[in-house]
Parts: C-alpha cells; sequence; structure tokens
C-alpha cells in the first residue's frame, strides 16, 4: 500500500516544536511501515498547506498515517485530518472534530464529565481578572489549555497561596493568549491508559495502565513539567503495567472506554489522569496524537497486548482505519487501476569521461549515471514510467517521439550565456510541463552580477561588486580589499581557488586577466565577506518553502580567506565539512530563511533552488549566488544533504521538486 506518513520534524530544541517528531521516530517509523511491506513516502507538512497538498497530490496514496501536530492556532490538530477529508484520502487517527475537542483541555474535560469521569475542579481564564475570587481549593496548578508536550508547564505553575494567582494567570497569559485553565492541584502521581482501537477489544481498546517514574525523591508538588518532558525526558521512565490494584486497574479501563466514546477518539489514543494515594482518580487530558517514538507508552502496553513490535502497532493503526471506512486489501488495487502512470521525461546532461585535450571542468556540472539512475529510481518510486533523455543538440526532434506528459530537468546546457535556459525554452515551444524555473529566471541566475542586481533591489544585502570585461575597468570608489574573483557565469565552483582571494588593486587586475583568457566570459569583483558561509534549500512555487541551512565549515584554519573552491567540492582531500541543520541563533535563522525566500521570488525562481549566503564582520546576511539546478546527487549534493538533515528522504525530496509541474500541467489541461 502507497503510505503518505504526514508530520512535523522537530530540528531544534524550540517550545514551539516540543510536540513534533525527532528525525530519529520518523526514521523508525518509516521503517517499521516498510517493514509490512508498505511504500512510505514521508511528507513533512510545516510549510505552506498548498505544497502539502501538491505533495499529496504528486505521490496520490492509498492511505495517510497521520502525526502531524500542525503550527498555530487553536485548530492546529483539526487542520490536516479536515483536508485529509476534503481531498477523501483515508487517514489514521482521529478526525477534524475530535483533534479540536482534545486540544481544547477544558471543553473535553466538560464533555467527559457529564459521561461520569471525574476531573478536578477548575476555570478556563483568558484574562488575568478573571482569575480573582476564584472557588477553587489551593494549591491550583496552571497550564496553557491550548498546548501538549507540558509547554507552559514549569515549577511555577503550582500556585500555593491565593495572592500569587493572578501575577502568575498574567505572566502565562503574555506567552499563551488563547487562554490558561486554572485546576485544583491533585496530589499523586502520573498514570496514564494507551488507546489502541484495534487491539484489546475486550477493553474497547484500552491497553494496560502505565505510570510515569520520576527520578530522585517524589515530593508532593511533583509534576511531569515541561524541563522534564523535553531537556531530560531520559530520566523519566515508563513502568507497565503500573503499580495499581486489580481494582484501581478495572476502574481506570472502565472510565477510559467513556473517555473514548465521549471524544470519539479512534485508531490510537493516549489518556492521562492523576491518581491520588487513596487511588482516587482524575482526567487530565486526552492525546488523540500520542507519541509514537521507540519507548512510548503505547508501545510498551500494547506489547502486553500481544503487539511485541513498533511494526505490530502500526499495522494495527493501519487496519482499524481501514475497517471503519468498509476498506480492507483490494484498496490497492483498485485505486491503482485509477491512477494511470505519467511518463516523465528525465532530461540532463551526462558525465562523461574526458576526451583527450579536454578541459577536465567542461563537464563539472553535468550529472553522473549514478545520478541519473537515482533519479530515476525516485520518480518511478512515486508511481511514473521514466524515459532518460540527454540534452543534445538534437533534443528539439526526438522530443515529441518520446511522447512525454512531464520533463524532469537537470539539464545545464552546453554552451552560451544562457546554456541553462535552453532547454525549458524547448519544453514551452512544445507546450510540455516540466520541472524547475523558467527561460528567464534561469538566465537571470546565470549571470551573477544580474542576480545581485536583481536581489539588491528586493532589499537583501549582497556584498559590493563589479563586473569587469576587460580588466582595465575602474574600480569604484570606496572598494574595500580583500576581493573574491570568479567568473560571472558558471557554477560549480568552476573558477574559484585559493588565489580567487586578492588583497589590492594589481593582484585584482592581474587575476582577471588570467580568469578572462580561461573562461572567455566576464568576471564578477565582489567584497570579500570574512563570516560564516551558508547554502539554504528552497521548495515550491507559489509559496515557497525554505529548507533548515546547512553552513560550511572550512577546516583549513591556517587559510587567512577561506571560500568554497572547486576543488573543495570535487577533489578527494576533505578541506570542508557540512553542518545541516546549521547550528544558529532564532534570530539568525529568521535573517537566513528571509534572505533565501525573498531571493528565491525576487529571481523569478520556482519548484527548487540553493541559495548561497554568507554573513559580514557584523553577522548581517548577504547574498552570493542562488543555483535553480541544483546538484541531485543522493548523499553528495548540497541540496541532498540539506533534505537529509531535515528529515527529508531523497524519493521525497524529488517527488517534491516534481509535484509542482504535474499541477502546472492539471492546470494547463482545465485550460484547454
Amino acid at each position: 500500500m502507497r503510505i503518505a506518513l504526514t508530520h512535523n520534524i522537530q530540528l531544534g530544541d524550540s517550545e514551539a516544536e516540543a510536540e513534533f517528531d525527532r528525525p530519529e521516530t520518523i526514521a523508525a517509523l518509516c521503517e517499521a511501515l516498510r517493514s509490512l511491506d508498505h511504500e512510505v513516502f514521508p511528507v513533512e507538512v510545516s510549510g505552506p498547506a498548498s505544497h502539502t497538498l501538491a505533495q499529496l497530490e504528486a505521490i496520490a496514496p492509498e492511505l495517510i498515517f497521520n502525526t502531524a501536530e500542525g503550527r498555530h492556532g487553536r485548530m492546529r490538530e483539526a487542520f490536516f485530518p479536515a483536508l485529509f477529508d476534503e481531498l477523501g484520502i483515508p487517514f489514521t487517527g482521529s478526525d477534524a472534530y475530535t483533534c479540536a475537542l482534545t486540544l481544547d483541555k477544558h471543553l473535553s474535560k466538560r464533555v467527559v464529565a457529564e459521561r461520569g469521569v471525574p476531573v478536578p475542579r477548575g476555570a478556563f481564564v483568558q484574562s488575568a481578572s478573571e482569575a480573582r475570587g476564584l472557588d477553587l481549593r489551593f494549591p491550583v496548578i496552571l497550564k496553557p489549555n491550548y498546548e501538549g508536550s507540558s509547554k507552559g508547564i514549569t515549577a511555577d505553575s503550582i500556585v500555593d497561596k491565593p495572592v500569587d494567582l493572578v501575577p502568575r494567570v498574567r505572566a502565562l497569559l503574555v506567552r499563551f493568549p488563547d487562554g490558561v485553565l486554572i485546576e485544583e492541584f491533585i496530589r499523586g502521581r502520573d498514570v496514564t491508559v494507551p488507546f489502541l482501537e484495534g487491539a484489546a477489544r475486550e477493553s474497547g481498546g484500552a491497553l494496560a495502565p502505565a505510570e510515569y517514574v520520576f527520578p530522585g525523591e517524589r515530593d508532593d508538588h511533583q509534576i511531569y513539567d515541561y524541563s522534564l518532558k523535553q531537556g531530560d525526558f531520559d530520566a523519566v521512565k515508563v513502568r507497565v503495567p503500573a503499580q495499581i490494584s486489580d481494582e484501581l486497574r478495572a476502574r481506570l479501563v472502565d472510565v477510559s472506554r467513556r473517555a473514548i466514546a465521549a471524544l470519539g477518539v479512534r485508531d490510537l489514543g493516549r489518556i492521562d489522569y492523576r491518581v491520588t494515594p487513596e487511588g482516587e482518580l482524575y482526567f487530565l487530558e486526552l492525546n488523540a496524537l500520542p507519541s509514537l517514538e521507540p519507548g512510548a507508552s503505547l508501545y510498551e502496553s500494547a506489547r502486553l497486548a500481544g503487539l511485541d513490535t513498533v511494526a505490530r502497532v502500526l499495522d494495527t493503526v493501519i487496519r482499524s482505519a481501514l475497517a471503519r471506512r468498509g476498506l480492507s486489501a483490494n484498496l490497492k488495487k483498485s485505486r491503482r487501476a485509477k491512477r494511470a502512470p505519467l511518463r516523465i521525461g528525465l532530461i540532463h546532461n551526462l558525465r562523461r569521461a574526458p576526451a583527450p585535450g579536454e578541459d577536465p571542468e567542461a563537464q563539472a556540472e553535468f550529472d553522473s549515471q549514478r545520478t541519473i539512475d537515482s533519479l530515476r529510481a525516485a520518480l518511478e518510486s512515486h508511481g511514473h514510467s521514466v524515459v532518460p533523455l540527454e540534452a543534445t543538440p538534437d533534443l528539439l526532434t526526438r522530443l515529441p517521439a518520446a511522447r512525454i506528459d512531464v520533463g524532469f530537468n537537470i539539464a545545464e546546457g552546453i554552451r552560451g550565456r544562457s546554456r541553462e535556459a535552453q532547454v525549458p525554452a524547448v519544453l514551452e515551444m512544445l507546450d510540455i510541463a516540466y520541472t524547475g524555473s523558467d527561460p528567464t529566471a534561469l538566465s537571470l541566475t546565470l549571470d551573477k552580477g544580474l542576480a545581485k542586481r536583481v536581489v539588491a533591489l528586493a532589499g537583501v544585502d549582497t556584498p559590493q561588486f563589479l563586473v569587469m570585461k576587460t580588466g582595465r575597468e575602474r574600480l569604484p570608489a570606496g572598494m574595500r580589499f580583500p576581493v573574491v574573483v570568479k567568473p560571472v557565469a558558471e557554477g560549480s565552483s568552476k573558477g574559484i581557488d585559493r588565489a580567487s582571494v586578492v588583497t589590492d588593486e594589481a593582484s585584482l587586475r592581474a587575476r582577471v586577466r588570467d580568469r578572462l583568457e580561461r573562461y572567455r566570459q566576464p568576471v564578477l569583483v565582489e567584497t570579500f565577506l570574512p563570516g560564516r558561509e551558508f547554502t539554504v534549500g528552497v521548495l515550491g512555487d507559489q509559496r515557497p518553502r525554505v529548507l533548515p541551512p546547512m553552513e560550511i565549515l572550512f577546516l583549513d584554519k591556517s587559510a587567512e580567506f577561506p571560500v568554497y573552491t572547486y576543488k573543495d567540492k570535487f577533489d578527494d582531500v576533505i578541506q570542508v565539512q557540512y553542518e545541516v541543520p546549521a547550528a544558529t541563533t532564532p534570530e539568525l535563522q529568521r535573517a537566513l530563511e528571509s534572505a533565501a525566500r525573498r531571493s528565491f521570488v525576487a529571481l523569478g525562481c520556482r519548484d527548487v533552488a540553493r541559495i548561497d549566503l554568507r554573513l559580514d564582520a557584523e553577522g548581517r546576511v548577504h547574498f552570493i549566488e542562488c543555483n535553480p539546478l541544483p546538484g541531485l546527487t543522493p548523499g553528495f549534493s548540497d541540496l541532498c544533504k540539506i533534505a537529509e538533515g531535515a528529515g527529508m528522504e531523497y524519493k521525497t525530496l524529488v517527488g517534491e521538486i516534481l509535484a509542482p509541474a504535474l499541477r502546472r500541467r492539471r492546470l494547463g489541461q482545465r485550460q484547454e
């Protein structure tokens, strides 16, 4: 079965991403699903919704395994189930209504209380003044009403004295303005009941209760706060089964069945309780998107029900989701019959061994057979038929006979300042949809000087520069040394080596003359920036998504002016390392993302590009250049490393590049 695994990836330790899945968790889920003989396509949903929609349309999944938490607002967990329902794609887990209801702690407590489920006394407030004069026993606990993963819960969340309540509520509302829940604090221990609808049918899917065991001595105010859950999560252990009496276990199962029915939870979930020393239990919340990371309480409790592997648990979830929709194994055949494969033309320049006397750099930007084979396999994994087409001068005459539906274009062209635009121009002339930027954007970005002018007009900083055609041009007033000298229309760092940085005018003019003679094109001269160097991947067209930045780390600490050279990219001697995601402050990350996105849009790019950025001595971000035809060699090319660091598999990356072209093709057909 073709399964799309929708998720939010956790790339840092910020509170905003606390509920997201770690890359290790997504990798484990993919491995388990594939062990069940499913085709799995991880779909990271943190970007624009249109981007997620395009990915799903390209994959055409038969089922969505959903773990996506959403990013913004009180309805965030409900957004994706609602989208899947609208698309008519079966998915695992609860529907949009239940996801919205369970995220609202106050409302969900009111609903289950009507079914006889015990809940702590409490109040929901949206202003500090509403906290005055509440008829509650102290101590009380404060928590954001619409958050999970213990976000906003700290040692200060427990308020012992009424006089401290209003200031604490006011402070919490600053961070979580949608509302705060104030509850009488229940002294006791944390017990959780995992729910797996397709298992333990005699208990309605309620599995053996588990409990959290905290480090050290436990006091009356012990809570599973944010620091324990996120910063020191290995310190808290899950004990299954919980050390409770048979009578309490039976009550927990009974109460859990009532809560599940009241809230409409399906397939999987987790119900959290506080249990007093006297054996009284209180419902705290129900998580309709429970943790599926290795070692989660769901797995540990499922083991006691005979589901002893992650794969068996996930299989139970899938079967439950299909069964309640009246679907079975015949789903695979029926859906695939409706989806005719498209013929994708993989248009490329193939790198061959240099002919005698040929410039070794002439084919540097061409793709190896390994890259072509990897791309072909990735495209075929999406259910398409692939036609490899080498972009030789007779491509124009061969294309009609190839009868392709869409061109997947990675061709660099052969010669001239518009060489990268040649294949897209041919495809447009033949009215064939294709991936990547159009001829105008490709011509513009290949000329580094023109690209810098356009990006600067869009408000993105770029180093001071000039383009020299003879080497005799007058230098602009205030030109600061050192400067970098490079061919104006080459990629893959061609023409850049350790001698590219010069420190005086005489050396500059000598280097320019050398590059003019060597590459027979104008030369770009730009101020050398001494700060950190990054490259950033961008995907999409209408609302581009920026991937986490990758930093290029220069290993030769003796180099006074380190630059990313041709040899760094192609030699066996390792002179650089890559860190992805790069270690940045939130402010720097936002600046890098903004510069990359604004450059992408200003240059008219679409589908995919890689933006190179560098910091000046003050840490300001500057645009260096844009590559709208980035390399796609798995495990080697910068964009592939960036995607891998973002938890995106190679075939998913290829599918994301393809998706907008499929949409353009479909829209074109509708207009005819």
